[in-house]
């Protein structure tokens, strides 16, 4: 998600896009990338004590204890190194002397990758997440055949392209605010969960609220059969399904009324498969224009409904907390 622009202009991006930096001084594009995925401490180079104290009486034991934590580092980097990489990214931070090294045997570094991200890029790019380098012959490297840094509004971005599972892609979404951005991801994130359990349960049925009206005008056609006080409940049940096509109406600006009234003269008349369009502003058949819904998403939706006016239904009464006495009353 980056500010800037309008939702227009958000596209499907190819590769893995990380919303990271590259390292100071290093490659900022890498061909053939042979890919080591991290998550272990590269902060080691200044002293971190927790609940110890050393005395020392000299200035020169103090820089020894510090070179030491380095030699360390060194080591730990030629590990790393001896994998035969081009590209480290480390779940933790790198500080500067392993950054230093890094860009001296120019390996490009991202640092600070969050452990999402991480576990997305080694799934995309076949390697493996490792905290141990001792044995690089066993350690799966992530491949991509392009890494490069690109800019995306005000920002930079680090791109994995030709990835060894073939099938990464990112969405960029752009939006003039942060509240465009969330409404934008929040309706991306909806389709595409109703398009993973379609892919499971297969069967769609007519979209623009003509299942709503349809279901309603079975109801309706049932109502007079039924005695008692069962009947009004059945026909409040149709005339809540047909609240669905009016606010679909209504959202787009057009006269739900006369869409509504015309759309249930035509599912009357045994046009089932009517509904709106919201192209136009007008009733038509949702098979010839091919605007279908999920199934399982709709009975979802319809279940869930029907159990939540249920249970207030099922209210007996509401327990209402004595107003706080103001000052002066």
């Amino acid at each position: 998600k980056k500010p800037g622009g309008s939702l227009r202009e958000s596209y499907l991006a190819e590769g893995f896009l990380l919303d990271k930096r590259i390292g100071v001084g290093q490659p900022k594009r890498v061909e053939n990338a042979r890919i080591l995925v991290a998550n272990t401490a590269m902060d080691t180079d200044k002293i971190k004590i927790y609940g110890s104290r050393v005395r020392v009486d000299s200035l020169e034991k103090v820089a020894a204890i510090e070179e030491a934590e380095k030699d360390k580092m060194r080591r730990k980097c030629e590990k790393i190194i001896s994998h035969n990489i081009n590209c480290f990214v480390n779940r933790q931070l790198i500080y500067n002397l392993p950054e230093q090294i890094f860009a001296e045997n120019n390996i490009m570094a991202v640092e600070h990758a969050d452990f999402d991200g991480i576990e997305r890029l080694a799934a995309v790019t076949g390697g493996e997440i490792v905290s141990t380098f001792d044995n690089p012959e066993g350690v799966r490297l992530g491949h991509a055949d392009l890494i490069e840094e690109v800019i995306i509004g005000e920002d930079r971005l680090i791109r994995f392209s030709g990835v060894a599972s073939g099938e990464a892609c990112s969405v960029v979404l752009r939006g003039a605010s942060s509240h465009v951005l969330e409404e934008a991801d929040r309706s991306l994130h909806d389709a595409l969960c109703v398009l993973s359990q379609t892919v499971r349960e297969t069967r769609t049925i007519p979209g623009g609220g003509c299942a709503e009206m349809a279901m309603a005008e079975a109801i309706d056609q049932r109502v007079p059969s039924i005695a008692g006080k069962r009947a009004l409940a059945m026909s409040s049940f149709a005339a809540a399904l047909r609240q669905l096509p009016t606010i679909i109406a209504d959202n787009g600006g057009y006269d739900s009324a006369d869409l509504v009234a015309t759309m249930r003269s035509e599912h009357h008349a045994g046009n089932t498969t009517c509904g709106l369009d919201m192209y136009n502003g007008c009733v038509a058949d949702m098979t010839t224009l091919g605007v279908r819904e999920s199934f399982k998403s709709k009975l979802q939706v319809l279940v869930s409904a029907a159990e939540a006016a249920e249970m207030i239904l099922r209210v007996d009464d509401i327990i209402k907390c004595a107003p706080r006495q103001r000052e002066g009353q």
